[in-house]
C-alpha cells in the first residue's frame, strides 16, 4: 500500500501561529542562514499539499525550484487556482463563462505544474470549492466543466455544502465518471456541513484534508491563522487512520494532508499520524518543537539545540 501523510504547505513566516522558532529555526538565528524550509520539509514528509498556487496561477520556474530542492520520491499535491471554484476568484469564469472554465486558465495551470509532472512528482491536484458552492444544475455544470478539464490528471475534488452529500449517489456517480476522488474533510460540523461517510474503496485513489475542530474561530476569527488553532488528540486522528489502512489494503494510493497549521500543529499532528500507520519517522525534530509537543518525545529524533544568536 502506498500512504503518504504531510501537512497543506509548509511556509509559516508571520502571525502568531509560525512555523519559525518552532518547526524551523526562529528568524535571526545562527541556524536561520542559509536554511531552505522545503529541503528541510522533505526530511520529515514525503508530500506536500501546495496552497499558494490557490491564490495566484503557477509558475513553471517556481515549480522547477520545488521538484528541485526535493527527493525523487517527494511528491507535491497542488490546489487549482481560484479562478476554476470560486465566483469571487480572478476572472470569475464561473459568472463569465456559467457552466463553463476559461481555456487561458486551463493552459496557464497546466503549464505551471509542467516540471512537477515532467519530474514525477505530482500527487494530485485539489479542487477546493467553498461552503457556499451549494449542488444544483449550474453547480452541476460547473464542477463537471472542472472535472472535463483535467480528466488526465489525478484530480481530487473538496465538497462543503451538504447538498452535495444530500445526494451522495448522483455526486459519486459525477465523480466517478472522470475518475476523481471525493476528498474526505474534517472540519467543525455545522447544519450545511457536508456528511463524510465516505466508502474509501469507492474513488481510485483517497484523499483526505484535516482543517481542524475549532468551531469558535472557524466564521469570524480576529485572524485567518486562528481558525486552523487546533491539535487532534491521538483518539481522534485514529478514524483517519484505520480509513487510510481500509484504502490502502484495496490497493489505492492514500494522501492525507494536515491544515491544522497555527503553530506547526499540523507537523506534529501529522508526525504523530504516520507513527499510527506504521510509516517511518524521518529527520530531526528541534528541542523547541518536542517541547512544544511532547507527544513527540518518544517517536522522533531531537536535534541538538541550536546555537545562540
Amino acid at each position: 500500500m502506498e500512504i503518504r501523510v504531510g501537512t497543506a504547505g509548509w511556509s509559516y513566516p508571520s502571525g502568531r501561529g509560525t512555523w519559525n522558532g518552532v518547526f524551523y529555526p526562529r528568524r535571526g538565528s545562527a541556524a536561520r542562514r542559509g536554511f531552505d524550509e522545503l529541503a528541510y520539509y522533505a526530511e520529515h514528509f514525503d508530500t506536500v499539499e501546495v496552497n499558494s498556487t490557490f491564490y495566484r496561477q503557477p509558475s513553471a520556474a517556481m515549480t522547477a525550484r520545488w521538484t528541485a530542492r526535493t527527493p525523487s520520491s517527494f511528491v507535491f499535491s497542488v490546489k487549482l487556482f481560484r479562478g476554476f471554484t470560486h465566483r469571487d476568484g480572478p476572472g470569475r469564469p464561473t459568472s463569465a463563462r456559467p457552466g463553463g472554465v476559461d481555456p487561458d486558465n486551463v493552459h496557464a495551470f497546466r503549464d505551471g505544474i509542467a516540471p512537477i509532472c515532467t519530474a514525477g512528482k505530482l500527487g494530485a491536484v485539489l479542487a477546493q470549492f467553498p461552503a457556499s458552492f451549494k449542488r444544483n444544475s449550474e453547480a452541476v455544470d460547473h464542477l463537471g466543466a472542472v472535472l472535463h478539464a483535467f480528466e488526465d490528471v489525478p484530480l481530487a475534488v473538496e465538497l462543503r455544502h451538504r447538498s452535495w452529500s444530500d445526494q451522495r449517489g448522483d455526486t459519486a456517480a459525477l465523480l466517478g465518471e472522470f475518475g476523481a476522488a471525493w476528498t474526505r474533510i474534517d472540519e467543525p460540523q455545522f447544519a450545511s456541513s457536508i456528511g463524510n461517510t465516505l466508502d474509501p474503496k469507492a474513488t481510485p485513489f483517497a484523499y483526505a484534508r484535516l482543517h481542524g475542530r475549532n468551531a469558535d474561530a472557524w466564521w469570524q476569527p480576529k485572524a485567518s491563522e486562528d481558525r486552523y488553532d487546533y491539535l487532534y488528540s491521538r483518539a481522534e486522528l485514529e478514524p483517519f487512520a484505520e480509513s487510510a489502512r481500509t484504502a490502502g489494503r484495496c490497493g489505492k494510493t492514500v494522501y492525507l494532508y494536515l491544515n491544522n497549521h497555527f503553530s506547526a500543529k499540523a507537523v506534529a499532528n501529522a508526525t504523530v499520524l504516520k507513527h499510527e500507520l506504521d510509516l517511518p519517522i524521518t529527520g530531526d525534530y528541534s528541542p523547541e518543537m518536542v517541547a512544544r509537543y511532547p507527544e513527540l518525545a518518544d517517536l522522533v529524533h531531537v536535534s541538538a539545540p541550536s546555537p545562540p544568536g
